[in-house]
């Protein structure tokens, strides 16, 4: 499947909190998400499904509560697992001008990965494309190279805000069976989705509510 060379690591929230301009938008998020397990997070606009995601990556701070990690190495300690995330937010982020290939090599180079880029437009179905500047592709395919550029950073947590945007019944069934397989190499996935996505493993789901 996967060219995994990862470290498998656990997650665990406590009690978190996280503000946006001043303002509370959550308050008592507590989870535990240990190797293959997957978490979908749901909830109404503005409940802070994106947030959480970007308080996990270490973009936004810790207004209250505790993050903490362990590895194999190392028991409970605090810190977020920035350096281990690999991030699929929103906005796609190819650079326009630059081919599906030479996008995915940018990347590759910034995390240091070997891994076989050609494989990894083959496992999400756009193989064929390689050659295409970024530009030119369809927002579907520009998502397919998103999830492309998740495998090839071999990283043991997925951050993944809304993954099905912009993708057939049949990409958003490719796109679960990556995170399934993700989960059966080690890893971890954290889920921020309006869709009905159920991807196999070790799923539980996470329903956030905005502070009044």
């Amino acid at each position: 499947m996967s060219a995994v060379s990862f470290e498998p690591i656990s997650l665990r929230a406590q009690e978190l909190g996280c503000d946006r301009g001043g303002q509370p938008i959550f308050r008592g998020v507590s989870f535990v998400l240990n190797p293959g397990e997957a978490m979908i997070l749901r909830g109404d606009n503005g409940a802070g499904k994106t947030s959480l995601l970007r308080l996990l990556a270490g973009l936004l701070p810790i207004a209250e509560g505790s993050l903490e990690i362990k590895t194999a190495q190392t028991d409970w300690q605090n810190g977020t697992a920035a350096g281990r995330i690999a991030w699929q937010g929103h906005e796609d982020a190819h650079k326009r001008a630059l081919t599906v290939l030479e996008n995915l090599a940018f990347w590759a180079r910034i995390h240091e990965s070997n891994y076989d880029l050609k494989k990894a437009l083959g496992r999400v179905g756009i193989a064929s494309l390689y050659s295409f500047q970024a530009g030119q592709l369809s927002a579907g395919q520009k998502r397919r190279l998103a999830l492309a550029r998740l495998l090839i950073q071999n990283q043991p947590i997925w951050l993944l805000d809304e993954p099905t945007a912009a993708l057939d019944a049949r990409a958003a069934r490719m796109s679960e069976e990556l995170i399934a397989a993700h989960l059966t190499d080690g890893g971890i996935a954290i889920i921020a989705t309006h869709s009905p996505f159920a991807p196999k493993g070790r799923v539980s789901e996470l329903n956030l509510v905005a502070v009044a």
